[in-house]
């Protein structure tokens, strides 16, 4: 009996971890991992453009 109290205990326990922990943190890194993505397009665009319009003159 004891070890099925344990079970349930630490599978409630492993459950919280997951929801209040580790998703959150996983989806702050793709969050940051998007941004740093956007922030890198718009510079490759931006010096893609620069360079693209300097090299007609």
């Amino acid at each position: 009996m004891g070890r099925l109290v344990m079970l349930v205990a630490g599978t409630l326990l492993a459950i919280f971890v997951l929801f209040n922990f580790i998703v959150p943190m996983v989806l702050g890194l793709v969050k940051i991992a998007l941004i740093i993505g956007v922030i890198g397009l718009v510079v490759f665009l931006v010096v893609r453009m620069v360079s693209g319009s300097s090299s007609y003159r």
